[in-house]
Order: C-alpha cells, then structure tokens, then sequence
C-alpha cells in the first residue's frame, strides 16, 4: 500500500491542506499536487495558488509533516514552444521544500530535438533538487506515444528520468500491453490508474480526461493486464 496514493485530479477544487488531511485520513498518505489548480472543478471553485500565497504553502507544509504525508508527484509543467523550463526553477524549489519525490511535465513541443533538450534540462533540475523527473505522453499533444516518451527520457542520459503511464492516455494513445510488459522497467517512473467508460473521439478527448474518468473497475479499460504489465 505504502507505493500507492491520490492523484490531486481526484479532488478537483479541493482546498490542498484539505487535500492532505483527507489522504492521511484515508490512510493513503501520499499524493499528487500542483502549486495551483492545473484544471478547475467550476466557474466558482475557490482559487488558491501556494505561488503566491505564502501562508497557503506555510500550511500545506505543516500539514504535510504534521500527517506523515509524501508528495509522490509534482504536476502543472509544460514544454512549450514559447516557455523555457529554466524559467520553471522556482516552482521546483517550493516542490522541493514540500518534500517531493518526482515531478511531472507534459511535452507539447513540437521540434523533438528543442523538446529532449527541454527535458534534460527539466530532468537535471529536478536531480540538483533530489527529485525525479517524468515526462507523461497523452493524445493531443506533441508526445503523444509511448515511444516519444520513451526516446525523450533517453535523450537525456539521466537514470533519474522516467515515463509517466496513465492508463487513460496510455490506452487512448493506442498502446499496447504488450508493449508495455516489453518496455525495460527501469524507465518506468510513474503509473496514474483510472478507468473509462470508452476511449472518447479526438475532439472530445480533453473534456473526457477531465469530467469522465471513473474509479478502477468501473469502465471498460484492461487495468489488470495494464498493473501486471
């Protein structure tokens, strides 16, 4: 149980000091968080941001050694044609200072070799950090593949990065599992599980991700075949 815990897209629009204290509660104290709200339940769920709101990340902190909870994954970077990731150090120091094992990245990049080089470099931050560093492919997007994902953390030459598998996007992607027993495990940093009612159409596939994931054996995904592999 202890490598198992609760993605923050679970609680959407959860106050994250809540967050925290829901987790331990529930005894699965170890979590996924962003700084901010990555995607917002409503118009009107409450805006927190520990960025800017230093008494928030004070808080969070206390909560987080307070309840022996672990931050397991750190969301909300992208590799983006007008952005360097060299710009993201601070939000890897406030991670950092909660404690955070990975942090995750999702590549929309479209020159692959500006995008490898954007993840090395994301990847060696996270090291200089003592963090892990994942890159995670969905449809829609410039890594959009297992293999994309695959070639970009070995580009970057560093045994601290990893693939992140989520099931949902996995599947939707049009791998296999197969595919995924195949794949040399050492580059496998991070699974996220849901399931889902039918893989949605392109065009729908963002809004699916959102509002219709569903709990573990309440779709239609293979997810044993997916864990076993």
């Amino acid at each position: 149980m202890d490598r198992l815990g609760i993605e923050f897209i679970t609680v959407l629009g959860q106050d994250p000091v809540d967050f925290v204290n829901l987790s331990a509660d529930l005894g699965a104290p170890r979590i996924g968080l962003a700084l901010a709200p990555v995607v917002t339940a409503s118009d009107d769920t409450p805006r927190w941001s520990m960025r800017d709101d230093a008494d928030l990340y004070a808080r969070v902190r206390s909560a987080i050694t307070g309840r022996n909870v672990t931050v397991m994954l750190g969301e909300g970077f992208l590799i983006h044609p007008q952005m360097d990731i060299a710009n993201a150090a601070g939000d890897m120091d406030l991670l950092a200072g909660l404690g955070t094992q990975k942090v995750n990245i999702v590549g929309l990049e479209p020159d692959t070799g500006r995008c490898h080089d954007q993840f090395a470099l994301f990847a060696a931050m996270a090291a200089e950090r003592g963090m892990g560093a994942t890159i995670e492919f969905m449809p829609g997007v410039a890594i959009d593949s297992l293999a994309k994902a695959e070639a970009c953390v070995r580009a970057s030459g560093l045994a601290s990065a990893g693939i992140l598998l989520d099931s949902m996007h996995f599947f939707a992607s049009g791998a296999t599992v197969g595919e995924l027993a195949a794949l040399d495990p050492a580059l496998i940093g991070h699974a996220q599980i849901c399931d889902l009612a039918a893989i949605p159409p392109l065009a729908e596939y963002a809004n699916f991700a959102r509002w219709e994931r569903l709990a573990p054996g309440d779709g239609s995904l293979p997810l044993c075949e997916f864990v076993k592999a």
